[in-house]
């Protein structure tokens, strides 16, 4: 039971981060195009619009544990991408903005493994995958 409660928390911490960036994102699509554009990314409108649509339905789909697995697996993956093409080498040659960039890296990259760790271990029995899973 313990063990279902930490997985619970870990889920409603993990999609308390990308429910709110992803609303944020598709609340703002031209302040994310310009971020995105300012990265090189092409096709910095529809980059936002994916991204957002993309943290908020992956953000959900945790917050419910509803194919958890598969979910946290994109989500990992889209970590690591998110961190290196926003963050590695950003901040030029002012420190204090290097640091944040370096941290949002190193943050991005712990998500990853939790995303990983959540993957291995499932979703817990307070999720819509164990009652799925269990009614079979």
């Amino acid at each position: 039971m313990p063990n279902d409660l930490f997985l619970l928390t870990a889920r409603l911490l993990m999609a308390g981060l990308f429910i709110p960036s992803g609303l944020h994102t598709l609340c703002d699509i031209d302040g994310a195009a310009a971020y995105f554009a300012g990265l090189g990314v092409p096709f910095a409108t529809a980059t936002g619009w994916s991204v957002g649509l993309f943290e908020l339905g992956a953000g959900l789909l945790i917050l419910v544990g509803f194919l958890t697995r598969p979910a946290s697996l994109l989500l990992a993956v889209f970590c690591i991408a998110a961190g290196f093409i926003g963050h590695f080498g950003q901040g030029g040659t002012d420190p204090a903005l290097a640091f944040m960039h370096q941290q949002m890296l190193m943050k991005d990259i712990a998500l990853a493994g939790g995303f990983l760790a959540l993957a291995c271990a499932s979703a817990g029995k307070f999720s819509i995958d164990f009652r799925r899973f269990a009614a079979i």
